[in-house]
């Protein structure tokens, strides 16, 4: 045996580990096009809120110096607040040059930048315009920083990330100070800004005219749905995976998992690191393809809710934890994303013949589906448009689902020794 003193693995053994990790083929040809930091080349769902932002800031390339803009975008975690502000600020000072305005794009994250000096720092580093590190107030830095500006006929677009974060902690007169910026000034306003923040309450506590500034023109961005999810994942999946990788079912389940009108956040951040999650489990096992049952597993990594399905399952009827056992079996052994009642009765059917149950009549059996569906431990929809004929369509975003069947299983035999 090739080992070190200690039994660890000698260096022999590590480097035929790493050189077979290495050689296995990936599924991945742009890993990072699913990352949270990764800027894409378009945005699904975000066009309109696109187009407004243009319009808000046109005057760059129509009237540049006339005004100096300033825009809320307000939304929740995973909406699309910080890379909508970024593809803009790429393509907008991009087209801006094509017709011979400076115009640059700054985009500065409060929370990393939580002083006024740090963020006029951070401009400038960015514009390219030299600053002296110290010695100068917050002010005067900002004073050169126009200077340079003038001298160069440039103009600036600064986004300022996590805005509420750094109007939290600082001064009033910080953010009145930028703001405000230019409400005495007659020369060209060359600086713009863009305010990133969760929502209009974390900045409540701003003085009046401060936050009349701030709320003057607002794009607020509402949590994706499942389908609007389902658009992303695709157009992120198709950047990220070779061909055949994936198919339709494992982008739905992430989908209707996190879509808003399915009861989830509509966080498109977490879809996307689900689907970076599963993509990982598929490859270390050395599938060819991504899972439904690789994204069940990603979303119990990702995710604490089993917890609640496990204290539902602790108070449900011997008859419903029997059926959602027979939904769990057909879900796992067919593969697929969602299953038909019909198909749930006949699985139930044939569970209560093993266990010498007498099987529930379809009414009941409905007000159980119902029921789960209520409680968030299973997903219930009619079947749509191209489905053959009219159904239920049952289906489950928890996982991984043989230890939710283990554990169901579990619960029904010690139910059954009781005579509940």
């Amino acid at each position: 045996m090739n080992r070190d003193i200690g039994g660890s693995t000698s260096m022999s053994d590590a480097w035929r580990i790493i050189e077979e990790e290495l050689s296995k083929p990936s599924l991945f040809k742009s890993r990072e096009s699913l990352m949270p930091e990764h800027l894409p080349d378009k945005l699904p769902h975000r066009e309109e809120e696109l187009r407004t932002l243009v319009s808000y800031f046109k005057h760059l390339v129509h009237d540049p110096g006339s005004i100096s803009q300033r825009v809320l975008i307000i939304g929740g975690i995973g909406t699309g607040k910080t890379v909508l502000s970024k593809l803009f600020g790429k393509l907008f000072t991009r087209m801006a040059r094509e017709r011979g305005y400076n115009v640059s794009y700054a985009h500065v994250n409060c929370h990393r930048n939580r002083t006024l000096y740090n963020i006029i720092y951070d401009i400038a580093r960015q514009t390219g315009i030299p600053l002296p590190s110290r010695g100068l107030s917050a002010k005067e830095m900002f004073d050169v920083l126009l200077s340079y500006l003038e001298e160069l006929d440039q103009y600036i677009i600064v986004a300022l990330d996590e805005f509420h974060y750094f109007a939290s902690l600082s001064h009033s007169e910080s953010v009145y100070f930028l703001a405000r910026t230019y409400e005495a000034y007659e020369g060209s306003k060359r600086v713009n800004f863009i305010f990133i923040a969760s929502d209009t309450s974390k900045l409540a506590f701003l003085d009046p005219a401060t936050e009349g500034y701030l709320l003057r023109h607002i794009i607020k961005l509402e949590p994706y749905t499942s389908i609007q999810l389902y658009d992303i994942l695709k157009y992120r999946a198709s950047l990220a995976f070779f061909d055949g990788v994936y198919d339709d079912d494992v982008l739905k389940t992430i989908a209707d998992y996190e879509g808003v009108d399915k009861g989830g956040s509509g966080n498109a951040r977490h879809a996307l690191e689900v689907l970076l999650l599963a993509g990982d489990l598929a490859e270390r096992e050395g599938s060819k393809r991504i899972s439904v049952e690789h994204v069940r597993r990603a979303l119990s990594g990702l995710s604490r809710e089993i917890v609640a399905i496990s204290d539902f399952i602790k108070y449900s009827s011997l008859h419903e934890l029997l059926l959602l056992l027979a939904i769990i079996r057909l879900l796992r052994r067919t593969g697929k994303r969602e299953v038909r009642m019909g198909e749930v009765e006949e699985e139930y059917r044939g569970i209560c013949e093993h266990y010498g149950e007498i099987p529930r009549k379809h009414t009941q059996l409905y007000e159980y589906v119902q029921s789960l569906a209520r409680a968030g431990v299973i997903i219930a929809h009619p079947s749509g448009k191209g489905q053959r004929g009219r159904s239920t369509m049952i289906s489950m975003h928890y996982g991984p689902l043989d230890q939710l069947e283990k554990y169901v299983v579990e619960v029904i035999e010690k139910r059954r020794e009781i005579g509940s």
